[in-house]
């Protein structure tokens, strides 16, 4: 058989050229791609979020993409990857992509958000916890913008948007000739990950002159949020929170160095983890030290808790409270005391007192204070926000430059001197409210919290990012140790039976974009050519007659004599 066929193909080879050119000119066709596939282009890619909390799912649920690139000027979507430009971004258009069961929505960010004009950010932050607010089956990345990724959105845009206007020749033409890109994830379907552990992180200082010392506790939550976890820098909310507790830790812990300055408080300071999903760091911690031990100092005698979040800007100041409080106790010591410092030393400071009452229907906690209102434990939040609904809490575009070293670095004077006026009583002693504690030698240090927010803001920190190994906890419990006495750790996992919340992986992909023909390309293709065959073939059959008819086209015409 295989002498056979090499016999035909020597017959063919010396037969005539137009023979051999009409037999393997298609084959050479069909065999050799015009274009072949390749990698156009790889980049890392941000998954939205997808987590549980207390049974109700939120996020994206899947996490694998392949499907070829569309913007969303294109007429069909479905099954399509939407590629759309935050510059360009938004909800109508990103709600229809998702009516149309788009396969996939990819965002892309500029490489500097800050740099974004003002409006275009506020929209996305108000935006983002839409995206969020119910379970999305469609796969939704973000990626950072480059040269290569910018011209692949340029070219799927005039392939999308050239499409509309065009008759139906027109389309299935520029269809067949033009370039595509594919969109291809490199990870697996995300699935839940269990026994994940959110860690926080407690440490003291003792007071003197007795047993049953009243208790001061400062809190501050150290993760972040925003609509994709790896893109979640929190600087405001709440860098500036822990940055500002740090501080706290160190001025007081020097205070309470010294003999004649050692007062009669406890100062327990407590790091939370979790506080962006209801605040469990939190609601595990009280339920260990008021359910589970007899001796700790919340349960003895708690003057007050003051949780710090988003300080880390503005001109104001709210103190949040679930119930006003009332004259003659610690808090309401606190509360003159912040008016005083601010009238007398700060007066372009605008403080009031915010008052809201806990709403136990709520799936969301508004403020971490209200966890130990729960427990009837006298607390409230200082804020430079007045609502906790604003958009900022919660937002990959909280970056660094969110932060004000310089008005940071004046709230927290104000939240130290009206500590220490509580603390040594000093408006019963006759102190003037100009009196300045913290100062020269004692004065906060503004190197310090911009180091701290500089630290913390220059990795993520989303709650599903940071397990009890990572070097943000780590790092936390060395600074909470070099000022105070006792540093613990304290961890919560969900309850395998009914967990309060559940964290999913694949969160961070690489993206491969091939550049590729569409479909009806390689059917176009294989019509030509069999519309080539036919003719040849037509041709050979009728031979004769073709030549014949030309040959009496071109032999030239005989003159008559």
């Amino acid at each position: 058989m295989f002498e056979e066929a090499s016999e035909v193909f020597d017959n063919m080879f010396k037969s005539s050229f137009p023979l051999t050119f009409i037999v393997f000119l298609p084959a050479v066709l069909i065999l050799v791609s015009p274009l072949p596939a390749e990698a156009a282009h790889e980049f890392t890619v941000y998954r939205m979020q997808q987590y549980d909390l207390q049974g109700q799912p939120y996020g994206t649920r899947n996490a694998i993409l392949n499907t070829e690139a569309r913007t969303v000027e294109a007429e069909v979507l479905s099954r399509r990857c939407v590629i759309m430009r935050l510059a360009d971004f938004s909800y109508d258009k990103y709600q229809k992509a998702l009516r149309q069961s788009a396969g996939a929505v990819v965002i892309i960010l500029p490489k500097n958000m800050s740099a974004m004009p003002q409006d275009i950010v506020q929209q996305f932050m108000e935006l983002e916890p839409e995206m969020l607010a119910t379970e999305t089956i469609v796969p939704v990345y973000f990626a950072m913008e480059d040269d290569e990724l910018l011209s692949i959105y340029t070219q799927t845009l005039t392939s999308s948007s050239s499409q509309g206007s065009l008759s139906a020749a027109e389309v299935l033409l520029h269809t067949a000739t033009a370039n595509g890109f594919q969109m291809v994830t490199s990870g697996a379907q995300s699935k839940a990950v269990s026994d994940w552990a959110i860690t926080s992180l407690e440490g003291r200082l003792a007071g003197v002159g007795g047993e049953d010392l009243p208790t001061i506790v400062m809190v501050a939550h150290y993760d972040s949020f925003g609509v994709a976890p790896w893109l979640s820098y929190g600087a405001d909310s709440n860098g500036s929170g822990v940055s500002m507790l740090l501080e706290l830790a160190r001025l007081f812990s020097k205070l309470y160095t010294y003999k004649r300055t050692h007062a009669g408080y406890n100062l327990l300071f407590f790091v939370s983890g979790g506080g962006k999903f209801n605040y469990q760091g939190t609601k595990r911690w009280l339920e260990d030290n008021l359910d589970h031990t007899d001796s700790s100092l919340l349960q003895d005698n708690v003057a007050f808790v003051l949780c710090l979040d988003t300080l880390g800007n503005g001109d104001s100041m709210h103190l949040h409270v679930s119930k006003p409080p009332k004259e003659g106790t610690p808090q309401y010591s606190l509360l003159k005391e912040l008016e005083m410092v601010v009238a007398s030393q700060y007066p372009e400071v605008k403080f009031s007192m915010v008052h809201k009452k806990i709403n136990l229907a709520d799936d969301m906690l508004a403020w971490e204070h209200e966890r130990f209102g729960i427990r009837r434990l006298p607390a409230f939040t200082l804020s430079h926000l007045p609502s906790h609904r604003l958009a900022q809490r919660s937002s990959i575009m909280d970056v660094r430059p969110h932060v004000d070293v310089k008005k940071l670095g004046r709230n927290t004077k104000i939240v130290a001197e009206a500590l220490a006026r509580v603390i040594y009583n000093l408006t019963e002693k006759g102190a003037p409210g100009d009196l300045q504690i913290f100062s020269e030698q004692m004065q906060v240090q503004e190197e310090q919290l911009s180091a701290v927010v500089d630290w913390l803001t220059a990795q993520p920190r989303a709650a599903q990012l940071v397990d009890k190994d990572s070097s943000v906890v780590s790092t936390l419990e060395y600074h909470l140790g070099r000022y105070l006495k006792d540093v613990k750790k304290h961890y919560v996992k969900a309850d395998k039976r009914d967990p309060e919340f559940v964290f999913y992986d694949q969160l961070k992909q690489t993206m491969n974009a091939y550049r590729v023909k569409p479909a009806i390309f390689d059917l176009l293709l294989a019509v030509c050519i069999a519309a080539y065959l036919g003719m040849m073939y037509l041709a050979i059959q009728n031979f004769g007659v073709l030549y014949s008819v030309v040959r009496r086209i071109t032999q030239p015409k005989m003159k008559a004599h």
